[in-house]
Order: C-alpha cells, then sequence, then structure tokens
C-alpha cells in the first residue's frame, strides 16, 4: 500500500514538473495544481491499464517498425485521452504535439522520481 501510495504522488508530481516545463516553452500542457495532478494521475492509471494495452497490440507492426519509437505516439495519446476526460478540473493538453512531448518529458521525468522513490523491499 505505502508503495502504491508513493507512485501514485511521484506519478502527480511528475506531472506538474512536466507542466511548468513545458509551459515556460509556451507548449499547450496546463496543470492548475497538486490536487488536479493526483486525480490526473489516477485517470491516466486508468487510461494506461484500458485502452494502452489494446494500443500496444494493434499498433505492434508499426512499432517494430520504428523500433519502438511509435510507443511515443501510444504514450502520447493515452495522455491526450486522459486530458479529455478531466477537462473541467484544470488539466488540458491542446493538440498532438504537445501530448507527444508531453509523454516524452514525463517518462523522464516520471522514470528519475521514481528512481528516487524506489524501495528495497
Amino acid at each position: 500500500m505505502r508503495q502504491f501510495i508513493l507512485t501514485w504522488l511521484g506519478t502527480a508530481v511528475a506531472l506538474l514538473i512536466t507542466a511548468n516545463i513545458l509551459q515556460f516553452f509556451n507548449i499547450g500542457f496546463k496543470l492548475d495544481n497538486l490536487i488536479t495532478a493526483l486525480i490526473a494521475a489516477v485517470v491516466i492509471g486508468i487510461v494506461n491499464a484500458i485502452i494502452r494495452p489494446i494500443l500496444k497490440i494493434l499498433a505492434f507492426p508499426i512499432t517494430l517498425l520504428t523500433f519502438g519509437l511509435f510507443t511515443f505516439v501510444i504514450n502520447g495519446f493515452t495522455l491526450w485521452v486522459a486530458s479529455l476526460l478531466i477537462p473541467s478540473y484544470g488539466f488540458m493538453i491542446e493538440g498532438p504535439i504537445a501530448a507527444l512531448l508531453g509523454s516524452i518529458v514525463l517518462a523522464i521525468v516520471s522514470s528519475t522520481i521514481n528512481y528516487f522513490l524506489r524501495t528495497t523491499e
């Protein structure tokens, strides 16, 4: 349970950092506050659990041809879908380029945060 909460908080903080980085460069990725980030982290987790496996199976040939780089497109799409599900809470992604760049930055930031939150059990 402790690891679940740490991962959830880590993802929310990674979303906030990603939003701040992309807003600095004026890319359409908006996230209001920590509460919105916590809600977005839950929605992204649900979207990743339901939609992402289906997309990965359907896009396997393209992913194979691009040596796995198409996975960033799938991640961007799932991030964009999650933002469509909760726009009234203050999480918005304006377009596919913002979603793609957001997924790349989020992967880097989230990996770094999860590395430091990792526990040895």
